[in-house]
């Protein structure tokens, strides 16, 4: 005989079927689903986290910088008031290794690189001041502090110079094979000569591919050793050009040391010049040959008389 379930029993069933317990007779219950969220709730929760996910990785992985100026022409693109080219820079690379010939970096301006830059524009407006802030930090805006971006032509300990007979620059008595430079004029492919520079350990001498218009190590601060930059200053390697889309590609590191050839290390003439010393010598020869011949003559003569 089948006993009825006490009151108190069948009180308690539907509770516990509501929080997925057996009823009396043993039978599973299925709890009840909650009520998702609204999407347009959910919406700015997912926006918030994005940001928080997109800062963090910029600020200790990698970060995206918009190009401002044309010294780095053809490789990257920029230029005052236009839509330069975002390049993701990899902030990790030289944490593991070292800063080498051909990288194109991005880094804080020294201080004698600051002399005589501009600070960067804010608007007055706590609210549009605020949005450029943001848009900085993820590479929209133009970034707060005064950053540059430029390519490592030699690093601490080697001594740099221009340029060669064939216009060259040259480290370490071997002129550079650089490829990658882009001449405003390509019938005057002529670049300004610079005295002879040995970079001091810790820092890089940096240039511009856009070789006459670009204010890198050789005019910053005067130029010389107070053109170089800190290591410590470097921010981070360009890696790849993230928009414009027509523009997507990785960034040349082409290594300017790799295929140098070996010169003679100093300010070198014109083949034409250097056979100027040979041609006047061989002209003040003469006359000393000709006096020798004539002297030799006498002298002999002299001989055959006394005789």
């Amino acid at each position: 005989m089948v006993e009825p379930v006490p009151s108190s029993a069948a009180e308690d069933e539907p509770e516990r079927a509501e929080n997925g317990e057996s009823d009396a007779n043993g039978k599973r219950r299925h709890r009840k689903a909650k009520k998702q969220r609204s999407f347009w709730v959910e919406l700015p929760i997912l926006i918030v986290v994005a940001l928080v996910l997109a800062f963090v990785f910029q600020q200790f992985f990698a970060r995206v910088y918009t190009i401002p100026s044309a010294s780095m022409e053809s490789t990257l693109h920029g230029c005052t008031g236009c839509y330069g080219d975002k390049v993701l820079v990899d902030k990790i690379t030289y944490d593991f290794t070292d800063p080498g010939p051909g990288d194109v970096v991005v880094f804080k301006g020294p201080e004698p690189w600051l002399e005589n830059e501009a600070p960067t524009e804010r608007s007055s407006n706590p609210v549009v001041r605020f949005f450029q802030n943001v848009g900085s930090v993820f590479g929209l805006a133009p970034p707060d502090e005064r950053d540059f971006v430029k390519r490592i032509i030699a690093v601490g300990g080697q001594t740099v110079q221009c340029c060669d007979a064939q216009n060259r620059v040259v480290v370490d008595g071997k002129a550079l094979n650089e490829p990658y430079i882009h001449w405003m004029d390509p019938n005057d492919p002529h670049q300004e000569p610079f005295d002879p520079v040995k970079v001091p350990d810790g820092t890089v001498w940096v240039m511009g591919d856009n070789r006459n218009d670009s204010s890198d190590s050789r005019y910053q601060g005067g130029g010389g050793l107070r053109g170089v930059v800190p290591v410590a200053n470097i921010i981070g390697k360009a890696r790849v050009i993230v928009l414009p889309p027509s523009r997507w590609g990785g960034v040349s590191d082409t290594n300017p040391q790799e295929n140098a050839q070996p010169v003679a290390l100093g300010m070198s003439a014109p083949d034409w010049q250097q056979g100027v010393p040979l041609g006047l010598g061989a002209v003040a020869a003469w006359p000393a040959v000709s006096l020798g011949r004539r002297f030799g003559s006498g002298a002999r003569k002299v001989v055959k008389r006394k005789r």
